[in-house]
């Protein structure tokens, strides 16, 4: 009897570990793709190698596969969309985007798979290479495609309304602001070369850093001293109670406002995801930067505009 017992252990055990065995190489297999990247031709000038790489980027990846969007290490994918968004296609070129979602269209998976990448890439407001116009060309596809109804399209068409807002080269849309003396103005209406849109909320760490290096900006002070440049610091929420408060941290030479009546977000004028952003406008309203929180950039277009003028 201790000898059946023993024998069923052993037959127990050993099934265990087979099966241990099965498990393991099964989730091995499950993240067994690896990204294949694609090399072009030796001798290639620059402008030839970036068409080609362009054009051929993906030609490694099976699109009609909708088991690579399970079997695919999802952080290697991100860095190899990531890499051909920076490399390859450029801030605004939205064609190789619009290019890339049709061949993602092959079926609702791989599509899914590839608007996920283009979302974390592309429109995270933490990413380092978020870019409103090329994830536009996203959208836009998510609208079109058969592969959604009505009510799946609804989520895309709001956030490409948003998006389509504001946009470089474009007029910025007009707001109403209020000052802490109850007196409104118009973003409009405002008379200089340049102005600074600066949404933010004084309770905001970042927004803190944001205001201290506009404030320490040799390019930025001396614009606004000069009188070429107008910053409108804009608080967009209801609190205003935490605005007051911190109204004597803002320089007196800004204009410090707030939306009186919230029309900013109820009409969706700007894309308030994420705060502080800021926005370089040309004396027509135009806008030069769109949606940034490197002071660096504006102060980088600032100089180049006001040395051309």
């Amino acid at each position: 009897m201790r000898y059946v017992v023993v024998l069923i252990c052993a037959v127990m055990l050993l099934t265990g570990c087979r099966s241990a065995t099965k498990r393991e190489a099964k989730e091995a297999e499950a993240k067994s793709y690896r990204f294949a990247w694609v090399s072009p031709p030796a001798g290639m000038t620059d402008s030839a190698r970036l068409s080609y790489m362009r054009e051929h980027y993906w030609d490694r990846f099976d699109f009609a596969d909708t088991l690579t969007t399970v079997k695919a290490d999802t952080t290697e994918m991100l860095r190899a969309f990531a890499t051909y968004v920076s490399e390859y296609v450029g801030p605004t070129n939205q064609e190789p985007i619009r290019a890339l979602m049709r061949r993602a269209s092959a079926s609702r998976p791989m599509f899914d798979y590839f608007v996920m990448l283009a979302e974390e890439v592309l429109y995270d407001a933490n990413s380092p290479l978020r870019s409103d116009e090329l994830y536009i060309a996203v959208l836009e596809a998510q609208v079109a495609t058969p592969l959604y109804d009505k009510y799946e399209r609804m989520a895309p068409e709001y956030d490409l309304h948003l998006v389509s807002q504001n946009r470089v080269g474009h007029i910025a849309n007009d707001f109403c602001y209020t000052l802490s003396s109850g007196k409104s103005g118009y973003l409009h209406a405002i008379e200089s070369d340049f102005t600074i849109i600066y949404i933010n909320n004084p309770d905001c760490p970042m927004c803190r850093d944001i205001t201290a290096q506009l404030v320490a900006s040799p390019v930025i002070s001396e614009a606004v001293r000069s009188g070429q440049l107008k910053i409108v610091a804009i608080y967009p929420d209801r609190d205003l109670d935490a605005w007051h408060k911190n109204l004597p941290k803002y320089p007196k030479s800004w204009i410090n406002a707030y939306d009186k009546d919230c029309m900013i977000e109820r009409q969706r004028l700007y894309d308030l995801k994420a705060i502080p952003s800021l926005y370089l406008l040309d004396r027509d309203k135009r806008v030069v930067v769109k949606d940034s929180v490197d002071v660096g950039e504006l102060e980088y277009m600032l100089k180049r505009k006001m040395e051309k003028r």
